[in-house]
């Protein structure tokens, strides 16, 4: 179907009017019809009811409208997107990650690259639950995971790049807010967060301390379940470092564990670029001088 038919449906439902469609659109009004007429054979079912007053869409022509300006919506952004990557860039990487505070720094380290790559653009790619199925899908480049998702994918490389610790966190006027490092003592009396897609190794933890009597619980359906609780100071949790966005509406402080969990970068081993492996090779650069996570 030519994509250009589909401005003329839905410019024909706006004004219900082959003439002023027409016009509107700069084209004859037998054109017009041969364009509408050509949509709705091809869909199977009319679009429009035509009379001598104009055109009235019908029940299915309606719904169909509807799912059309949608997709002509996206079918737009898509190509003034690539109108846009044509001009400025030569190729594209795509990071893959859970949240953006996996690579927090990642803004800074794109205006690094960019400095040496101005060709090459960046895009990362945010998906809390299925970043490393988008990653084998192939629709990222480079992937931010834990070390122990990936242990079983076959023909990736794998880069090392920083251990994230475990950190309780809680209000900054949380009296827990002002220790050096929190104790399973500490969250007695407290109601703690657990679950919400949390690492196998704070699972355990977390099935551990809620063994405890004196430690209420609450289950999370993901991490910013855990955190609006947290906000609400309803309750606390414990979380990797690498979900820390800096946020001044909470404080991170160190649980006493140790529980360190590896995070790692992931490139397809069928993927040779130069670009690639320097982005690579810069982010961890930039990370090996990072502390606390």
């Amino acid at each position: 179907m030519n994509t250009k038919y589909f401005e003329s449906v839905l410019e024909l439902a706006k004004t219900k009017n082959f003439n002023r469609a027409a016009e509107n659109l700069y084209i004859t009004q037998p054109a017009l019809t041969y364009q509408i007429n050509t949509v709705e054979e091809e869909i199977g079912f009319r679009i429009f009811d035509r009379s001598g007053k104009g055109a009235v869409l019908t029940p299915a022509g309606e719904q169909f409208v509807v799912t059309l300006r949608e997709i002509t919506s996206e079918l737009n952004k898509a190509i003034e997107q690539g109108q846009n990557f044509s001009v400025h860039y030569r190729d594209n990487i795509r990071i893959g990650m859970s949240v953006r505070s996996a690579l927090y720094y990642l803004p800074e380290i794109i205006r690094s690259f960019r400095k040496e790559e101005p060709s090459i653009s960046i895009t990362p790619l945010f998906h809390y639950y299925n970043s490393v199925e988008m990653f084998l899908a192939g629709e990222t480049d480079i992937l931010f995971a834990l070390k122990s998702q990936t242990n079983q994918i076959p023909d990736i490389n794998t880069y090392d790049l920083y251990d994230t610790h475990l950190y309780l966190v809680c209000t900054p006027d949380d009296p827990l807010a002002k220790k050096d490092l929190i104790t399973k003592e500490d969250l007695k009396g407290r109601t703690l967060m657990i679950g919400g897609g949390s690492p196998a190794p704070l699972k355990k933890l977390q099935q551990e301390l809620i063994r405890d009597p004196e430690i209420s619980y609450f289950n999370s359906n993901d991490h910013d379940t855990s955190l609006t609780f947290v906000a609400s100071k309803e309750a606390v949790v414990l979380s990797p470092g690498f979900l820390n966005d800096h946020n001044p509406q909470f404080a991170w402080i160190p649980y006493d564990t140790d529980i360190s969990m590896p995070c790692v970068l992931c490139t397809h081993h069928s993927d040779q670029r130069t670009t690639v492996k320097k982005l690579i090779e810069m982010i961890r650069e930039y990370y090996q001088g990072v502390k606390g996570l």
